[in-house]
């Protein structure tokens, strides 16, 4: 007869938050309101540029705005340039004011608010140097914490170097 496993603290906080901001998140988009914005928008306006193997997408953010993220596949590094935001991941809630950088882990799932008006820059690797926007968002991001970890499970490569 096999023992039930004992979840510490910490998992149970880990599936906590990402139960709470799924269904945050699933409540958010089957709303048709003005109040909520889905993407791209004048409330949340995303720049993209691109150099030799790097993308770079930046997004600005009104006082009050709240943006819930998508799970990333691979670790990045993100730079608040302008600003205050507050992030709440499943390690916890941080504060950041600009100028500061952070190096985000693979598989977060972010809630982001800014605390005044932000700017904060992705840095993501793009060794095949694509430059569709939609494509690079199916690489770089899982659209569900099963997504993210049946790709661990399987050690997919996200590029083929």
């Amino acid at each position: 007869m096999s023992k039930l496993k004992q979840r510490t603290s910490q998992e149970l906080s880990v599936a906590n938050f990402r139960n709470q901001v799924i269904n945050l998140e699933n409540e958010l988009l089957a709303v048709e309101h003005d109040c909520v914005v889905k993407g791209n928008s004048d409330a949340f306006p995303l720049t993209h540029s691109f150099s030799e193997g790097v993308y770079v997408r930046e997004m600005k953010m009104h006082k009050g705005g709240i943006v819930i993220g998508k799970i990333h596949n691979r670790s990045h590094t993100w730079f608040l340039m302008k600003g205050h935001l507050q992030v709440a991941t499943e390690n916890g809630t941080f504060e950041y004011k600009a100028p500061t950088y952070v190096n985000a882990d693979a598989g977060a799932k972010r809630v982001i608010k800014a605390l005044e008006n932000s700017v904060f820059i992705n840095v993501h690797p793009n060794p095949n140097n694509i430059t569709d926007t939609n494509q690079l968002e199916q690489i770089l991001t899982c659209s569900s914490y099963e997504e993210y970890e049946n790709m661990n499970n399987k050690n997919i490569l996200i590029w083929a170097w």
